[in-house]
């Protein structure tokens, strides 16, 4: 039901920042629990990390915990990745979507999509080259 629109790709050099934005909207944005993902070309679709709709909870992939980082704005209804010292294997389209949620003590955000068949936005691209 949320809709995304990514922007802030580009091209960088390496070492390198970018901070791209994801704009959502919808009627469940009160309560809401996104992460980015991104594609390469020759590679599966990888995650790169989430926020949590309430207390801000972050989970990282491993790759990018160090170089990353996520962040959302609940009043501009945004998610923003942070992204430092990019490396030419960052090179990517990156989305934002919203996420399945880990429920033990609150929900939280997960690592993956909401759903398996998922309706991905436009995505931003990411080239980092000299």
């Amino acid at each position: 039901q949320l809709h995304f629109v990514e922007s802030g790709g580009g091209l960088v050099h390496p070492g390198g920042s970018l901070r791209i934005s994801c704009d959502a909207s919808g009627s469940t944005l009160s309560n809401w629990n996104i992460g980015w993902f991104r594609q390469a070309p020759g590679k599966e679709r990888e995650a790169v990390a989430c926020v949590s709709s309430h207390d801000s909870d972050t989970k990282y992939a491993d790759t990018f915990k160090d170089r990353f980082t996520i962040s959302r704005d609940d009043a501009k209804k945004a998610v923003y990745l942070q992204m430092d010292n990019l490396e030419p294997e960052d090179s990517a389209i990156y989305y934002c979507q919203e996420t399945a949620l880990y429920v033990v003590v609150r929900p939280t955000c997960t690592l993956r999509p909401v759903s398996e068949n998922v309706k991905w936005g436009p995505g931003t691209e990411v080239t980092v080259s000299s």
